[in-house]
């Protein structure tokens, strides 16, 4: 199994932290003797996450869709152990109801904010030789789903990233791993008017990523079996795919 990792004394940032999986992953990682930065764009339910929490915590408000934001936060915030990606916003969304606006918050927010962020963080990583980034996508983000347009793409693309950095990255003395959870009961999947199957609470959702950062692993897809209806999308053709999962 390899070597566990202890989160006890290490300064670790979380983006996306104010609420929902974000704030239930803050609790874990708090009760675990992780000192915790916590960004969100909302400065008083931030300040409120940050009181919840058992352990040192300090709020530092940002929005990852203004790069000089980002750029100040970092400075601010200074180095750090690791960092936790987990903001997004979602829209469910068929191409036939394309809100422009909404699309482009997140692709904007969801994805370009990701890398925002890990640019302003993972050099200082590099220089130094040690680090952890944890970056959250999704089961959506394995192949095209039917009202998933904008959050779907933007999900790919924190997937991708996250095995692009796995890939220059073994061996360097930075740790990379991506957590792709199904449907999480939070703010953002109450806007949902279809049926969820296994949906999870945030508390359980959290859990499956401590678990995860514990571990040696690069990945986990969760819940199962539900993960195993994503990832094995991958393998059917097209035609097939397509009839099974966007049926007309």
């Amino acid at each position: 199994m390899g070597a566990r990792h202890d989160l006890a004394g290490k300064r670790y940032w979380l983006v996306g932290a104010s609420e929902g999986l974000g704030l239930a992953l803050a609790q874990g990682m708090s009760a675990a003797g992780a000192d915790l930065v916590l960004s969100a764009r909302n400065a008083d339910r931030l300040a409120a996450a940050v009181s919840s929490l058992p352990g040192r915590a300090q709020a530092m408000p940002m929005d990852v869709a203004d790069a000089g934001a980002v750029r100040a936060a970092a400075a601010q915030v200074g180095a750090v152990d690791g960092l936790v990606w987990l903001a997004g916003v979602y829209w469910p969304m068929r191409a036939q109801d394309w809100n422009a606006e909404q699309v482009e918050a997140m692709c904007d927010i969801n994805f370009t904010g990701c890398a925002r962020v890990l640019g302003a963080v993972l050099p200082g990583m590099v220089a130094r030789g040690s680090g952890h980034v944890v970056l959250t996508g999704s089961l959506s983000g394995f192949r095209g789903l039917p009202g998933a347009i904008g959050y779907g793409a933007s999900k790919a693309g924190v997937m991708a990233l996250a095995e692009s950095l796995q890939a220059d990255l073994r061996g360097s003395g930075i740790r990379v791993q991506l957590a792709n959870p199904g449907f999480i009961r939070t703010r953002l999947t109450g806007k949902n008017t279809f049926r969820m199957p296994q949906i999870m609470e945030p508390e359980a959702a959290a859990a499956h990523i401590l678990r995860l950062m514990a571990s040696n692993r690069f990945s986990h897809s969760f819940p199962t079996p539900f993960q195993w209806l994503f990832r094995a999308a991958n393998f059917l053709p097209d035609a097939l795919y397509y009839r099974l999962f966007a049926p007309n």
